[in-house]
């Protein structure tokens, strides 16, 4: 302290001058981005990234989420042929290695925004191992190989929206003809599924039911619908298409809550007495196996609510996920999952207590192009770390 400071009353010497420890040799220098160095002009995504791990606040937070989705993606264990016959379970990469099983959930709104190619991507090329999605994301997916959806502003009246036949999604506009047009394609794809159905149960009697995890049978779940769905649309544009392709299972446990759920109720008095079943607890066996016969377990959630506790729970069943990235702006003062931070999973066992994880407060559609570009898509082949 300075000669002057020592003249200061006692009181104002310890509330406002009070001497400092020493700073922990591990503690990270704040910087940002000086933009007048050459290396910063038109940076690289990875490379920018890069640069705002140390800015502070979600920034850094952005920048914990690359790392931790660098490190799920590395991971590898041992090679198919090291393993016993009953251990040859889980996911394994090109090279017979095992790999991190990725579970990806997305809400209904990021498909319907731009975000949707972004997400198609990733399953394009098989970056992700199972898919939870809400209603919405599934049935927009498919209503955007039909039709577009348009910019609006996020101030648009909605009575006069009602009046024009336009439905507001944040600043989107989808036309009340582009549900039209998928009710023309789904009620007649719903009519064939309930005769296959049928025609099946007919020729294996109720023998078949104890089989539900076939995946070519037509005792349906919502599952084995969101993967016909995909075949029949036959969209390249399509998340759900690539999802049948690939052989990533999507699962929606609410595929009722939406338009789809629309048409099925609809189709119930088209085709009374007859009804389309669809078996949840055959889905829920199936995606809770998948998180047991993982051998590293990774989270995605791009939003809350649904899709992020699904994910969560199916990893409760191994004893928690190894990684865990949550982005989205829920806050956690109401006691809402949504809004949980990933340290409230680790208290139920969903998240293990010495997983790599973050939440990253932010609206996807901003984030999460920036995650990807410099994580799945920066054109660098995978860095493989054997444990």
């Amino acid at each position: 302290m300075s000669n002057v400071n020592e003249k200061l009353p006692d009181i104002l010497q310890d509330a406002v001058l009070k001497a400092s420890v020493p700073v922990p040799d591990d503690f990270v220098k704040v910087e940002g981005i000086d933009y007048s160095k050459p290396e910063a002009v038109d940076m690289r995504a990875s490379d920018l990234v890069n640069s705002m791990k140390t800015m502070g606040f979600q920034a850094s937070s952005l920048g914990q989420a690359c790392d931790i989705i660098d490190n799920m993606r590395q991971w590898r264990g041992k090679h198919i042929d090291e393993l016993e016959e009953h251990k040859k379970k889980g996911s394994f990469d090109d090279e017979g290695y095992q790999k991190t099983t990725i579970f990806m959930g997305y809400t209904s709104n990021l498909i319907s925004s731009g975000l949707r190619e972004t997400l198609r991507y990733l399953v394009q090329h098989k970056m992700v191992d199972a898919l939870v999605a809400t209603a919405g994301g599934i049935e927009e997916d498919i209503i955007k190989c039909l039709a577009p959806t348009y910019l609006g502003e996020f101030s648009l009246k909605g009575s006069t929206l009602r009046d024009e036949g336009m439905n507001r999604i944040g600043n989107l506009l989808v036309p009340n003809d582009n549900y039209c047009k998928f009710e023309e394609w789904i009620v007649p794809l719903l009519d064939k599924m309930l005769d296959e159905q049928d025609e099946y149960v007919k020729e294996k009697g109720n023998a078949c039911l104890e089989a539900n995890q076939d995946v070519d049978s037509p005792i349906w779940t919502p599952s084995k619908l969101i993967d016909r769905l995909g075949k029949e649309i036959n969209d390249e544009s399509s998340v759900i298409y690539w999802a049948h392709k690939n052989k990533i299972p999507v699962f929606c446990p609410a595929i009722t809550d939406g338009s789809i759920g629309d048409m099925l109720f609809f189709h119930t008095f088209k085709a009374s007495p007859r009804q389309i079943r669809l078996d949840i607890v055959a889905d829920i066996r199936k995606i809770n196996s998948m998180s047991m016969e993982a051998s590293k377990a990774g989270m995605l959630i791009l939003g809350g609510g649904l899709i992020k506790h699904h994910i969560a729970n199916a990893c409760l069943m191994r004893n928690g996920a190894d990684y865990a990235v949550y982005i989205n702006t829920g806050q956690e003062f109401d006691g809402s999952d949504a809004g949980a931070r990933p340290d409230e999973a680790v208290s139920w066992g969903k998240i293990k207590a010495e997983a790599k994880s973050v939440k990253v407060y932010a609206d996807v559609t901003i984030v999460f192009p920036l995650i990807v570009a410099a994580t799945f898509a920066n054109g660098k082949p995978v860095e493989k770390k054997q444990e």
